[in-house]
């Protein structure tokens, strides 16, 4: 049962930020990073896959790996825990949608203002420039070239040995210092920088909810710790708060 303590902290937060993890992925039967090696891949590390090192020795076999990845999420759909937060943020003046995960199932879902600290793997980029590349010439070269400067086409997604999108990690604190709620849903709570945002809410004083059908390292510190996965404990949670949650 939902705490009325907790329902009445919500129903009076005019800020909401969610941190989500693999976890809410994995509820679409998204496959984790490790996950994704089977098959031809399974005698592949990931980490001998996802680094510009790797993709500079074999870039052919790096940019198979992730369209073979993106396939995968090609045919997996948002699942309730999606379609809760999207009704969570239409009660909420305002919400951040924090997110590791690089599948676009938040913005598949409907969900408006996503931070994807990660990038996505339905992008691609330049290796050379980093500029966001939309359309290229299909030609059978593997990878792709940049139809600006020639240089090999990459996924838009944070490698091993690379830093965060630094606007992305600037604005994920930022909503993290001035929320009155934060959700950390479905992530483990070791991977840093990440791992270090709901610490940053807790110290501006802001209630922390934790959802997850595991203990983290967070669990001990968070206000609230919702146990469960996330398309069970949210749609429940969000048709409780807000009386006719779903619209």
């Amino acid at each position: 049962m939902i705490q009325t303590e907790l329902i009445d902290v919500l129903r009076k937060a005019r800020s909401i930020a969610v941190l989500t993890g693999a976890g809410i992925s994995a509820e679409s039967n998204v496959p984790t990073f490790r996950d994704a090696q089977t098959g031809l891949w399974a005698s592949f590390k990931p980490e001998e896959l996802a680094t510009p090192e790797a993709f500079l020795r074999n870039p052919k076999m790096v940019w198979e790996w992730y369209a073979y990845r993106r396939e995968m999420v090609q045919h997996v759909a948002p699942n309730p825990g999606h379609l809760a937060l999207v009704n969570m943020e239409k009660h909420v003046p305002g919400f951040t949608l924090i997110t590791q995960n690089i599948d676009n199932l938040h913005q598949q879902a409907g969900s408006k203002n996503v931070i994807e600290l990660h990038g996505n793997i339905r992008r691609v980029k330049c290796f050379n420039e980093g500029t966001i590349i939309e359309a290229w010439r299909e030609d059978g070269q593997i990878p792709p070239r940049c139809p600006q400067c020639n240089g090999l086409l990459r996924p838009d997604v944070v490698w091993f040995g690379e830093m965060l999108p630094f606007g992305a990690m600037d604005a994920a604190f930022q909503a993290a210092r001035s929320c009155d709620v934060l959700f950390s849903i479905g992530t483990s709570g070791v991977v840093y920088p990440a791992a270090a945002i709901p610490y940053e809410a807790l110290k501006h004083r802001a209630v922390v909810i934790e959802v997850n059908p595991d203990e983290t390292p967070l669990t001990e510190h968070a206000h609230y710790h919702l146990q469960g996965l996330a398309g069970a404990v949210l749609p429940e949670l969000v048709k409780t708060v807000w009386a006719n949650g779903f619209v």
